[in-house]
């Protein structure tokens, strides 16, 4: 299946349609995070092929379907739905695709999935804070040991529960990548992979799917070599960038007020803030900063 080929397919139906895409996922029957989604090119399901289809077929996108899938393309539309695929296959991919839709019924629904009892605090700041937030770009500040590596990792399941995010890139320090990766597997079942420097010699581990959970210490990643893996052309943006550890991010003011900026703090600079390559995009859409609220 080819994701442009959906996009340019789904986008052709909502012009003839001059719907919104607010309007075009109620017409489909599904949510306006999907097809925004999807008209950005991101993976559509076999449901999504067949809403598509059937919208098309019933409000006549014929014409401009087959002049979208014309040369090379035409090749790569979906066989016709059959019923020969195993049982025990079709209820785990019907139950997954229910099961993210579990947050319309359940707001918390990232708790009920992972192994923890999060504590007041933690709840209050994770859904009635940083959920909240269309844009993210928070501190996250509390005590040691009040749990913020808990908040941080429910915010991530949440989001990735919601299919509001997809590739998340995690930065602590080299001291605390065990704990991020064991902590995100064990709680959260979810799966990261640690980055090390000796991972960027012979490929780039930023691209592709084994890119897209990503755990790499701040030290390694400042390195040249490693923020140019980062910044190849193939690697797509980070939906999400957590800084660990956050005040380590430093820059200090000098007696003629010039600022000096440290690695760390370019790094983190460049992530989180600014432009992408085309100097149009940002590299993430969503950043969260965590660390102590009591530090040295």
């Amino acid at each position: 299946m080819n994701d442009a080929v959906f996009a340019a397919r789904l986008r052709d139906l909502r012009g003839r349609l001059g719907l919104t895409q607010v309007k075009m996922a109620e017409l489909l029957g599904t949510s306006f995070a999907s097809i925004n989604r999807w008209e950005n090119g991101q993976r559509p399901s076999r449901m999504a092929w067949d809403l598509l289809c059937r919208a098309e077929e019933r409000y006549g996108a014929a014409e401009g379907r087959i002049a979208i899938e014309s040369g090379a393309a035409a090749s790569t539309i979906p066989p016709s739905v059959d019923f020969l695929a195993p049982a025990e296959e079709v209820r785990l991919v019907t139950e997954a695709e229910r099961l993210s839709f579990g947050h319309l019924a359940n707001p918390a629904f990232a708790t009920e999935v992972s192994l923890i009892d999060p504590l007041p605090h933690q709840r209050i700041a994770v859904y009635e804070h940083l959920l909240r937030q269309p844009r993210l770009r928070f501190l996250l500040a509390d005590d040691a040991g009040a749990g913020k590596t808990i908040m941080a990792g429910l915010y991530v399941r949440e989001m990735l529960a919601r299919r509001l995010i997809r590739r998340v890139l995690i930065i602590p320090p080299a001291g605390l990548v065990g704990n991020w990766e064991r902590e995100l597997r064990t709680l959260f079942s979810l799966d990261f992979r640690i980055v090390r420097g000796s991972d960027m010699r012979a490929s780039n581990p930023f691209v592709g799917t084994d890119g897209a959970r990503v755990i790499c210490s701040v030290d390694t990643l400042r390195q040249d070599q490693a923020f140019a893996r980062l910044q190849d052309a193939a690697v797509e943006p980070y939906d999400l960038v957590v800084f660990d550890e956050a005040h380590k991010l430093s820059a200090d003011r000098e007696p003629d007020l010039t600022i000096r900026k440290t690695d760390r703090y370019r790094l983190a600079e460049a992530l989180a803030g600014v432009l992408h390559r085309d100097g149009k995009t940002p590299v993430a859409a969503f950043v969260l900063a965590v660390c102590a609220r009591h530090h040295p």
